[in-house]
């Protein structure tokens, strides 16, 4: 039986062998099993081999390795993703190095380069427009809706009262829930209300504090109607369908922009265009991600790079965060670029309004080690304080893209920036890699391009070892 340790786990060859492709119970399996029993049936790969491979990403530090596998269910390694900064933000006149963690090239020296730019250009300018959150009770109801509407006028202030057990510390904090509105769907689906509850969750995310809140308003929505005298028997049998919040927050809104004079803006492609012809290029850039839906989806990507790895960075949801951005651009009907643009009395103006729910206290931003670090290097803001800076990476995210779009073409600086990913899958050694830099610093970076610059600079060096032996 051979055995191979690696940072603590020791695995086993000799181990039944399961050739099934379902398992039971394979979450309480130990995780040096789970491998073992994925090398066997997915990876046809030797389970030793592949435990090395993982466990080259397990945390040296077993508590810390423990504290990331409770983020997740079924974990076996740890996926690295660069956590980089972007300096030079300038927001509401305070400076901020801003974290940022992701994997593609380029947007982080995006992010960089349009801080700097509008650094010296009095930088960024962000407010909170509102921070109100939406939760849900949908539930049907086979009765008379006039009854409905009164009781609900009646109750109102109960169904609140009847979750202070719930609300009591966010109350203090300054939370809690706002308002409630029953809203009427059976023009659309048989029997079907909605009870759409606001709430103030302060600087907290407040998924958890809402859904206990709301599935305590289906059950006492359902009592109270159940002991109405307004309602007849048949009425009374209430069927609570799901409790949840809404990832959509068009009330949670934050406001940032940029200006300046666009004489201000300076020269751009070397020269070769003033900042009249760019502001106006600019701007049209703009309306066609307004009109048109297929180049708003690629735009609003470039927004949510910037908004992304920042909400990354502090430990928050960004699946959520690029749910409702998403909803909010198709809010009158169309989906439209979420920035704007304006050139008006020899003033350029760009900005964004977006919905942004974050938090700062509460979840992986209390638990992660980077998360709690990246809010220290902001400073530690309160949640609104945070909007405003995810907000503002987003639109200068957005401003360096259609900068270079409008001017030298988004490739010139992108695959530039690419470069050491191609060349590392094309493994390329120290000196080829500071050869092929040198070489492509004027020119233009494709894969292809990269590959034939290698071979030829393989078949050189190969005939002239060859002919020096």
């Amino acid at each position: 039986m051979f055995c191979a340790e690696f940072a603590g786990y020791t695995i086993f060859e000799g181990m039944e062998e399961n050739e099934e492709k379902e398992i039971a119970g394979f979450s309480k399996l130990p995780k040096r099993d789970k491998i073992y029993w994925l090398a066997k049936n997915f990876l046809y790969a030797n389970p030793v081999e592949v435990l090395k491979e993982f466990a080259e990403y397990w945390h040296d530090n077993i508590e810390a390795q423990k504290l990331l596998d409770g983020f997740s269910e079924n974990t076996l390694t740890n996926f690295p993703v660069p956590f980089g900064i972007a300096p030079n933000f300038k927001i509401n006149g305070t400076i901020y190095a801003v974290p940022m963690v992701i994997e593609e090239s380029s947007v982080v020296a995006a992010a960089s380069n349009a801080a700097k730019f509008w650094l010296s250009r009095g930088g960024f300018k962000a407010e909170v427009l509102s921070t109100k959150k939406v939760g849900q009770v949908h539930f049907m109801y086979r009765g008379r809706r006039e009854q409905l509407l009164h009781f609900f006028e009646e109750a109102k202030e109960e169904l609140k009262q009847g979750v202070k057990k719930i609300t009591t510390n966010m109350d203090q904090r300054g939370g809690g829930v706002l308002d409630m509105e029953l809203i009427d769907f059976t023009d659309q689906e048989p029997d079907y209300y909605q009870l759409r509850v606001y709430f103030e969750t302060v600087d907290s995310m407040g998924a958890n504090f809402i859904n206990s809140c709301l599935e305590e308003f289906g059950k006492l929505l359902t009592q109270k109607i159940h002991q109405s005298a307004l309602f007849n028997d048949k009425e009374k049998e209430v069927e609570i369908i799901m409790c949840i919040l809404s990832n959509y927050t068009p009330e949670c809104v934050v406001h940032t922009e940029v200006s300046c004079k666009v004489k201000e803006l300076g020269t751009f492609d070397n020269g070769q265009m003033t900042a009249q012809e760019f502001a106006q290029k600019f701007h049209r850039a703009v309306n066609i991600a307004r009109i048109d839906s297929y180049r708003a989806t690629t735009h609003n990507k470039g927004i949510m790079n910037g908004i992304d790895a920042v909400v990354l960075a502090t430990g928050n949801d960004f699946r959520a965060i690029e749910a409702c951005a998403h909803t909010f651009a198709a809010r009158d009907g169309m989906y439209r670029s979420l920035s704007q643009c304006e050139v008006k009395d020899e003033v350029f103006r760009f900005w964004l309004d977006i919905p942004i729910a974050v938090g700062t206290v509460g979840g992986l931003t209390s638990l992660h080690p980077l998360a709690k670090r990246s809010l220290e290097l902001l400073g530690n803001p309160n949640a609104k304080k945070l909007m405003e800076i995810i907000a503002c990476t987003g639109l200068a995210q957005n401003f360096a893209a259609l900068k270079s779009l409008t001017t030298v073409g988004i490739q010139a600086g992108h695959m530039k920036m690419h470069l050491t990913n191609i060349l590392a899958s094309m493994q390329a050694n120290d000196e080829e890699v500071s050869k092929a830099q040198s070489f492509f610093t004027d020119k233009v970076v494709s894969v292809s391009s990269v590959r034939e610059f290698l071979e030829k600079l393989r078949n050189t060096s190969f005939n002239t070892n060859l002919n020096a032996g």
